[in-house]
């Protein structure tokens, strides 16, 4: 995990290696001021020589200069480290996101996928910053401080062995109960997350049932649990403090009566024992060497914590999307013809559940074809397979007479243009969101485009025309006015292949029908696939295709089905004396 987390420092692997050599030299510095300090009281101050007082205090000013300006280049050089790291990871885990296929999407979720790239990486950035920085100097220091320790004195030095083991034993207990728990504080925010998510977007829909107690309950209930895990954790870990209190202060006590004795026994004289410039350093030193523990505690904490983020960051990182480009792609998409060859089709690798049974179709370049059926039929499964959203469990869907498998993907997407059930506009102004068929659109094409989904009208009475602000999800424009936007978009990748799936259903009846004329006179050489739930919608189809239950039980025209297709005629006639349908 840490290596692949590794590779995406890149360009800032200057500043996370001289982050540690900066922070070697503060540790330095720090090391040697107690030493100083010990000369200064033993010769200067205890020795009443003034001149050796100037000397090492004009010595302790510039370690302590020198160990500021070595502290403040290494908090500087980890920020730039650590930022930029976040920067690379979240960067190149959005950009694998956008590889993935739906498969690959409906196996993390969007909520999940949301968390760990913000608070996922937000914890590895700190664990990062922290590892090049205080987990150099905490190591460092208690080295050293433990080297220069036994330097002075090896026996009393012995105190800070017999005390360590206690700390890293407790240390390591505790670290060993929270990681569980982190572990499962994260799934619950990717809970919360989803909570949240689906709140926001259906807000109207809770406002209209007026279920706001029950959005309430269900966040509250999530937060509770978050609440609950982090609390236990945080009271495992709250005895970190006391037992770090307990060990320092224990290992001053020793010190201090161990030392006392030895300068007693020595009187003073350093040449026979210990001095107390000695005995004040070794107090420092065991100030360092148990401030070290603590920050080397701290960092298992924080490790611990990003070691479950890593684990999610690395498992999205490495998922591979199920749909690869073959190894010599088809560039070239040669009409809008489609065909299904006995394609059999399920989700994930639910390969007894089929979506799709045995689907023998088959379209020719520029034909209108209608799908209908109930609620639940696979018509949407059906059309997604055609652009390689998903690939067929078994058969095969061609397209300009070559397998969907043979084509490069976004050359295949390129040539097909859909517009899905749920019509999404995003920020940014109406010429902006046209754009997202083709870029490069002049104003020209994106007028023509919105005049053949009939969606100039409503542009034209707008103040700013098409440079109105849609707001995020297109909150600001009626289902009917987003629908017709979604299909102006598709029309402007200019496809051989369109699908609508469901996408008028929000249009009145004269709107859809003058929808449709359009494609007629204006696109005939481009293939349709209109799916609707009303039948008039697809009644002036080349051939419409009835499906239930995965299955299809009809291909005709109209007049052909009222009179072969029971289901067709059911739906037709049920519809009309609605009142709601008639010939257009």
């Amino acid at each position: 995990m840490i290596k692949k987390l590794a590779l995406h420092v890149r360009e800032y692997k200057k500043q996370a290696v001289l982050t540690p050599i900066l922070v070697i030299g503060e540790v330095v510095l720090e090391i040697l001021i107690p030493l100083i300090m010990a000369e200064l009281i033993d010769r200067g101050i205890d020795g009443g020589s003034m001149p050796e007082i100037v000397k090492y205090g004009v010595a302790l000013l510039i370690a302590a200069l020198f160990a500021l300006i070595f502290g403040v280049a290494a908090g500087r050089t980890s920020a730039v480290a650590a930022a930029g790291f976040a920067k690379n990871l979240r960067g190149d885990m959005y950009d694998h996101v956008q590889e993935f296929s739906f498969a690959n999407i409906d196996k993390f979720s969007t909520a999940s996928i949301v968390t760990r790239l913000t608070t996922d990486i937000t914890n590895v950035q700190m664990a990062f910053q922290m590892l090049i920085r205080i987990a150099t100097r905490a190591p460092g220091m208690l080295v050293f401080a433990l080297i220069a320790s036994f330097k002075i004195d090896a026996q009393l030095s012995l105190v800070f062995l017999c005390v360590m083991p206690l700390l890293l034993l407790g240390l390591g207990l505790m670290i060993r109960a929270v990681h569980p728990i982190f572990n499962r504080v994260f799934k619950t925010y990717d809970k919360l997350n989803n909570v949240v998510q689906e709140n926001l977007a259906g807000i109207r829909v809770v406002k209209s049932f007026n279920r706001q107690e029950h959005e309430i309950g269900k966040f509250s209930g999530t937060s509770q649990k978050i609440f609950l895990d982090f609390s236990k954790a945080e009271k495992i870990m709250a005895f970190i403090n006391p037992l770090m209190q307990f060990c320092m202060y224990l290992t001053m006590l020793l010190l201090s009566w161990l030392g006392a004795r030895a300068i007693v026994a020595s009187g003073n004289d350093a040449a026979l024992g210990l001095s107390t410039g000695e005995l004040i350093s070794l107090i420092t030193y065991s100030m360092q060497i148990l401030m070290s523990l603590m920050m080397i505690s701290m960092i298992f904490v924080m490790l611990t914590m990003a070691r479950a983020s890593g684990e999610r960051i690395v498992e999205l990182l490495d998922e591979q999307s199920d749909l690869h480009d073959p190894g010599e792609p088809v560039y070239e998409v040669e009409d809008g013809s489609i065909d299904f060859d006995h394609v059999h089709f399920s989700y994930g690798k639910a390969k007894d559940k089929e979506v799709l049974s045995d689907i023998d179709l088959h379209i020719k370049s520029g034909q209108t074809v209608g799908i209908i059926g109930a609620t639940g039929s696979a018509k949407s499964s059906l059309v997604q397979l055609i652009p390689r959203l998903y690939d067929v469990t078994d058969g095969c869907v061609k397209v300009g007479g070559r397998d969907v498998r043979d084509y490069h993907i976004e050359s295949l997407r390129n040539q097909v243009a859909m517009v899905l059930q749920k019509n999404t506009l995003f920020s940014g102004t109406i010429s902006e969101n046209l754009r997202w068929g083709n870029e490069k659109a002049t104003d020209e094409e994106l007028r023509h485009a919105c005049k053949l989904a009939c969606a100039d009208e409503f542009i034209d009475s707008f103040e700013d025309g098409y440079e109105t602000y849609i707001e995020q999800g297109g909150s600001n424009v009626s289902g009917g006015q987003k629908q017709r936007l979604c299909i102006a978009r598709a029309l402007l990748k200019k496809p051989r292949i369109l699908i609508l799936d469901d996408s008028t259903s929000a249009c009145d009846m004269k709107t859809d029908a003058m929808i449709r004329k359009a494609f007629r006179e204006e696109i005939p050489e481009t293939t349709k696939l209109i799916i609707a739930q009303r039948a008039a919608s697809v009644q002036d189809a080349d051939q419409i295709v009835v499906l239930d239950d995965g299955h299809i039980k009809a291909v005709g025209t109209h007049e052909e089905l009222m009179e072969s297709s029971d289901i067709y005629r059911e739906v037709y006639e049920s519809q009309n004396r609605g009142g709601g349908l008639g010939e257009q």
